[in-house]
């Protein structure tokens, strides 16, 4: 395609970069409309790439039917014009029978070139319904599904788990009419082991067996002694042995958890400053009004809401912690987009609220109950967590008293709730018992001064400590 393209600019110019090979064909245009248009005959993906790097803007699927204007096409002619390091390829959906359908790796989204394939969902034979995921594709960020394009039965796998894929990458053969689906019944953890062979007649039945079994055992036993055990000496160390130890491959979400927390400490002059909250009133609050706001709202009154709100004042009232360092710029967000640190079993994600300043209580829970479930189902997407001006970490929730949490990049600062725990507290010169909790600040000292980072702090505990004061803005 791209050669074909190539010749085409070459010989006629930038309108000739309408064509994208043997796949498009012509359109009539309508009388009123002056934009040509043109359309694929089968299905098949562009892929433009750059080096290793893909050219996310023109990565997309041509489906049967989808529209490509001309103006798309001579975008694409300049660009090829112009950078000759540029790579494209067509790959085709569908085979030359019309009867099988390839099942290919979607576009994973901004700056994710490739992918592990972590699992296979269906099995070789099985039914699929179009749109309907078979295979789950891992990457730094989220986990994919690579969907059947067609409704029919799977033939066979082309990729193994544990494979690295990319977009546009053939995993799977989609027979619409579910002919020829019987021969391949090989499932994914088989696959990886399978050896091209010469089949071999099946073995006899089990007791026939069984006597064999035990002749060559007793004629292949070794007749040579156990060697002596080794003697250490009193200082070296003894290890446990090899069978008590497991090996797994990190995931990829925690390689990159690993490596943007590795470069923030790295690159940040962390600083962590705490203060003390007392939770009585926004404990209060939340048992008398929770029957009625779950009754108007549908979602449960929780503390997270109250911190949110409280951030969001904080960072308005010092808007230095809601800025970031870009080179020799400092960057101020007149927004505010609050990431939300939750636990995973794949590991850690930060999916955000946006424009927190502009909800209320109500709002911020059924946020985080949304991003909550899409996150425990691995089904977040780039958008859901690509941003973030602030984040918020709730250890609290898993019994934590007290932590230094670490910056997540490129922001710079992050509150740490932790666990609610009774204390004895000195209130009107009498000592009486009230529920305490720890809130940590770790916020980058290159920007943010220490008297900022305790006023924010401050004002964070000002807030949870008496909610009236959201209201009368003070």
């Amino acid at each position: 395609m791209l050669a074909i393209l190539r010749r085409k600019i070459a010989s006629e110019g930038s309108n000739a970069s309408s064509t994208i090979g043997q796949s498009l064909h012509r359109l009539r245009p309508s009388a009123s409309s002056a934009t040509r248009s043109y359309t694929a005959a089968s299905n098949e993906t562009l892929l433009l790439r750059r080096g290793s790097k893909y050219v996310q803007n023109f990565s997309c699927q041509i489906l049967p039917g989808t529209t490509v204007t001309s103006k798309s096409m001579r975008e694409l002619g300049c660009l090829l014009q112009k950078d000759s390091k540029l790579q494209g390829w067509t790959r085709s959906f569908s085979s030359d029978n019309g009867d099988l359908v390839d099942a290919v790796v979607p576009f994973m989204g901004e700056s994710i070139t490739d992918g592990t394939l972590a699992a296979f969902l269906k099995k070789p034979g099985d039914s699929v319904q179009i749109d309907e995921p078979i295979a789950q594709v891992e990457t730094d960020k989220v986990t994919i599904d690579v969907a059947s394009p067609e409704t029919g039965v799977i033939q066979k796998f082309v990729a193994k788990e544990g494979d690295t894929v990319e977009p546009g990458t053939k995993i799977a053969v989609i027979s619409k009419s579910g002919e020829g689906a019987n021969v391949t019944h090989v499932a994914p953890s088989e696959e990886k082991n399978t050896v091209k062979e010469t089949p071999k007649p099946s073995p006899p039945a089990e007791k026939e067996i069984k006597p064999s079994v035990e002749t060559v055992v007793a004629k292949d036993k070794p007749k040579t002694p156990s060697p002596a055990p080794s003697r250490t000496s009193a200082t070296e160390p003894i290890l446990p042995p090899k069978e008590r130890e497991r090996r797994v491959p990190m995931t990829r979400l925690r390689k990159r958890v690993a490596a943007r927390l590795k470069d923030s400490q790295n690159t940040f002059a962390l600083l962590t400053t705490f203060n003390e909250v007392d939770m009585t009133n926004l404990m209060k609050l939340r048992s008398e009004y929770k029957d009625a706001f779950v009754e108007k709202h549908g979602v449960k009154l929780g503390f997270m809401s109250g911190f949110v709100k409280a951030a969001v004042s904080g960072l308005q009232n010092q808007p230095i912690i809601n800025a970031v360092i870009d080179g020799d710029d400092i960057i101020y967000r007149d927004y505010v987009d609050i990431s939300i640190a939750v636990g995973t079993p794949k590991g850690l994600v930060v999916p955000v609220i946006r424009d927190a300043e502009k909800m209320n209580f109500a709002d911020i829970e059924k946020e985080i109950n949304r991003l909550a479930k899409k996150a425990n189902d691995g089904s977040l997407s780039i958008d859901e967590m690509a941003g973030g001006s602030f984040t918020i970490s709730n250890g609290g929730v898993y019994g934590s008293l007290l932590s230094t949490p670490i910056i997540n990049p490129p922001q710079s600062a992050i509150l740490g709730m932790h666990s609610i725990v009774s204390r004895p507290m000195v209130v009107g010169g009498n000592v009486v018992p009230r529920p305490m909790m720890y809130i940590a600040l770790t916020y980058d000292h290159r920007l943010i001064d220490g008297r900022e980072a305790v006023f924010f702090l401050r004002r964070i505990k000002d807030v949870v400590e008496d909610p009236r004061r959201l209201l009368l803005d003070i």
